[in-house]
């Protein structure tokens, strides 16, 4: 039953039809300028919204307050329902429907060995599917609230309960002719409780037997006599016509006849409202059960219900043809009664006059001509009859999805799907339309010249994808549907990775994590050195190096080693050097294997122990620089242009007065060294050092000296 709601181009060249007749959507731009207006700039903002700069035309200077020369107004394109979902709500739909969607996807790759998913126990891929549809169906609402009577006051018809969504009023339509086999033998019956559930939905273009309903709860609480007045037997009429019959006995009994004062002089008349109040409980129905506060009696096959049917129908002829009619003094009684029997008679006039609406008329037909009509042939020819009697200007977004559904169009149930309820509709849905139905099937999977070579389905994704991507609170999630897409889904995803705000750790991590997930490892490499070369360039140098370090990008080391250098100065009493010392140590020991590094973990090495020689050590102190010397001068990894630095520097270890600190093997590969530089300074693009012109000479008389020394003592 339902319940009150509280206040809360071209069609030839076009890959899916559409209505050329579509009024556009206007959205109101507040602006609180005052005219003229010269000029209006549009930008993308966050999300589905849109950044508009209005710009007025420059005024002379009146005095006083000046008026604003531009504002700037963000405009939020609505595509979720017209507005009837917050983002904070889309937000847990998007995120919720994530899992039921991959699990779906994992288990149609896990058979696509088997060449299609027909090959698969059907009973099986049903039971896939419903899971599915169950997981979906309960992020797009909580269970639906029991509409039923309040018990506080007797002459409250309808229970205010929560709106529902047009967007699950939608999915559970699929539902109904799509995914829920088990329901096909009576979908009459389903579509009668959707109506129920959902009929308040349609009252926004047009009356209906809910805001009828609605309008005469709020006069009946000031009526006496309910039987006195007409309304009281149209609302009733309109319930039983639709199928809402403990609405019907609920009215029935409010009548006045049933007042203790009326018993003994109303007695016949009591008597014919409660038949029929009876009859209208008896109703045979075509379904396997009822819901406890529904009215009806079920029967499960059609043989059993064809004989119950029968019965019932029976009853109701020989209680219209009775006498007691003639004993009924009140005459809007009997009047009204005699009405109510006509339309459980199947009297088409009654139930046209009972309904408001072509959906409603429908669902009439169901309940009291047709109740075996099956196959959505003979459902959409029923509905054409229907619309034609009662005619609409402007379908509501739920009865064309139907009427798509029903002529078997999947075209224009893409259509309604795009138009009304936006890019998740069309990704989730898809999954039910093409589950049981070929026709939908080839359209959503033909791949099109059109569409770049991709099928609709994966056009849909990656459009959803993209809608995902928009936002900094969802575009984590975009990569689940990205990965489903064969053609350009991965590519588009390499995209959407590197154009992230990688300074934000949090969004660096998680890129990094979905990289690894799908073995992206050029791009988890290339987002690290962006990383890397940003940090370094914003003064988190130690962060820098270590994403460098991270993506192995020895030619962006080798360049840091190099300015590393620079920022060291030339002696050891450069205050730069333990600012320098520091980052080193936030190298950790293991850097050596990235290109120039190695030369500056070995360099610092060679400071230490120098600083000590310059601090008055020992003769050990002493030979331990010397080694780190010998050691630095060896590597390969140390820069040409750095050996006369190097060694300009250890001019005191050549020097030193005690002993000599090199042999001769040692001091001979410096003397070669001082060689090859003086080869190099031939070449043209040679770095000579920024040194005193006779820091070479110095060391080169050092060297020697330590040489002759050295023979000496051998």
């Amino acid at each position: 039953m339902p319940g009150m709601t509280s206040d809360s181009g071209d069609q030839n060249n076009s890959l899916i039809p559409h209505s050329p007749n579509a009024q556009p959507i206007t959205y109101p731009l507040h602006h609180g300028l005052k005219p003229p207006i010269s000029r209006l700039s549009l930008s993308w903002a966050r999300g589905n919204t849109l950044r508009v700069t209005v710009l007025r035309l420059p005024q002379p200077s009146s005095g006083g307050d000046e008026e604003a020369g531009g504002r700037v107004v963000e405009v939020k394109l609505s595509n979720n329902g017209d507005g009837e979902l917050d983002d904070a709500q889309w937000r847990r739909i998007a995120y919720g429907s994530v899992t039921p969607f991959a699990l779906l996807q994992s288990r149609k790759n896990s058979v696509s060995t088997l060449s299609k998913i027909s090959s698969l126990d059907n009973r099986e891929w049903w039971q896939y599917i419903m899971e599915y549809n169950k997981e979906i169906n309960s992020l797009l609402g909580g269970p639906k609230l029991s509409p039923g009577f309040a018990i506080e006051d007797p002459k409250t018809v309808l229970k205010a309960v929560k709106k529902p969504t047009c967007l699950k009023a939608a999915w559970e339509l699929m539902e109904i002719f799509y995914a829920d086999q088990q329901s096909q033998s009576w979908i009459p019956e389903r579509l009668l409780d959707w109506l129920a559930d959902y009929n308040c939905l349609l009252s926004g273009t047009q009356p209906t037997v809910h805001s009828k309903l609605v309008d005469f709860q709020k006069e009946l609480v000031a009526q006496q006599s309910v039987e006195d007045h007409p309304k009281y037997w149209e609302a009733i009429s309109s319930a039983v016509a639709i199928g809402w019959l403990d609405i019907g006995v609920k009215l029935l009994r409010l009548h006045g006849s049933y007042d203790f004062d009326q018993l003994g002089s109303r007695e016949t008349e009591n008597g014919l409202v409660e038949a029929v109040a009876v009859l209208i409980s008896k109703m045979p129905r075509l379904r396997p059960e009822l819901e406890p506060d529904k009215l009806g009696e079920c029967y499960k096959t059609k043989p059993d219900f064809m004989k119950a049917w029968e019965k019932w129908r029976a009853q109701i002829t020989k209680l219209d043809c009775s006498g007691f009619w003639l004993q009924c003094e009140h005459h809007r009684t009997r009047d009204g009664l005699k009405s109510i029997l006509q339309i459980m008679l199947g009297n088409s006039t009654g139930l046209s006059n009972a309904t408001l609406q072509w959906m409603e008329l429908y669902i009439a037909h169901f309940l009291y001509i047709r109740p075996f009509t099956s196959g959505l042939e003979s459902m959409y020819n029923l509905a054409q009859k229907c619309m034609q009697i009662k005619p609409v200007s402007d379908h509501h977004k739920l009865t064309g999805l139907l009427i798509g559904i029903l002529g078997e169009n999947p075209e224009a149930v893409l259509v309604e799907c795009s138009r009304s309820f936006g890019s998740w509709m069309m990704v989730h849905a898809g999954e039910l339309l093409t589950a049981g139905n070929i026709q939908a099937e080839l359209l959503l999977h033909e791949q099109r010249k059109l569409l770049g070579g991709i099928c609709i389905e994966e056009l849909n994704r990656l459009i959803y994808a993209q809608v995902l991507c928009s936002h900094a609170l969802t575009w984590q999630i975009a990569p689940i549907y990205l990965s489903s897409c064969i053609k350009q889904g991965m590519g588009l995803l390499e995209t959407v990775l590197c154009k992230q705000a990688l300074q934000h750790n949090q969004i660096l991590l998680k890129s990094l994590e979905i990289c690894r997930l799908y073995e992206l490892d050029s791009i988890s490499s290339n987002i690290m050195k962006i990383t890397g070369v940003h940090d370094w360039k914003h003064g988190k140098k130690g962060s820098g190096v270590f994403w460098l370090q991270q993506a192995q990008d020895e030619v962006r080391l080798n360049r840091i080693a190099k300015q590393l250098f620079d920022f060291v100065g030339k002696s050891v009493s450069d205050e730069s050097f333990k600012q320098w010392e520091g980052l080193i140590e936030l190298l950790g020991s293991e850097s050596g294997s990235a290109g120039g590094l190695e030369f500056l973990n070995k360099y610092r090495d060679f400071r230490r122990s120098l600083h000590q020689v310059y601090s008055g050590m020992d003769t050990d102190a002493a030979k331990k620089a010397a080694e780190a010397l010998i050691s630095l001068m060896k590597n390969p990894s140390t820069p040409q242009r750095f050996w006369l630095p190097i060694l300009f520097d250890s001019l005191k270890l050549f020097n030193w007065s005690e002993r000599p600190l090199l042999n001769v093997s040692q001091t001979n590969l410096l003397l070669n060294k001082l060689q090859e530089l003086s080869m190099a300074k031939l070449q043209p693009d040679f770095v000579d050092a920024d040194l005193a012109p006779e820091a070479l000479n110095s060391v080169r008389i050092a060297i020697a000296t330590n040489l002759g020394r050295a023979i000496l003592e051998e």
